[in-house]
């Protein structure tokens, strides 16, 4: 059994939450809840929601132990990119790529 949570559109580059996920992917909630507490990363913050709503759905809707999951698979894929332009000199124009992630965690019991 397993308990999936989403996390689409976050306003943050992929390249930056996917360090925060390799610190806690196979880790047990409780020890991965502790290090996106301390971890002093942008990304912790929606992550730590992330795990949180997890645990929740893995509670109430599959009526697992909180004290035996833990973090069975984390990824994270890019999400749309939006785009914006900002005026340079000589009336020349710069692209901004303002990326997005879609994140997904699984929550499993250990045997």
């Amino acid at each position: 059994m397993e308990a999936r949570a989403y996390l689409r559109h976050a306003r943050i580059a992929p390249r930056k939450v996917q360090i925060v996920l390799d610190l806690i992917r196979n880790k047990p909630v409780d020890t991965a809840m502790a290090i996106l507490k301390h971890t002093p990363k942008a990304a912790c913050e929606p992550l730590e929601k992330l795990l949180k709503s997890a645990i929740a759905n893995a509670e109430n809707n599959h009526n697992m132990d909180k004290n035996s999951l833990f973090v069975a698979e984390c990824f994270v894929c890019p999400g749309p990119i939006m785009k914006r332009i900002r005026p340079r000199a000589q009336g020349r124009a710069f692209h901004i790529l303002k990326r997005t992630s879609h994140v997904t965690m699984v929550l499993r019991e250990k045997e």
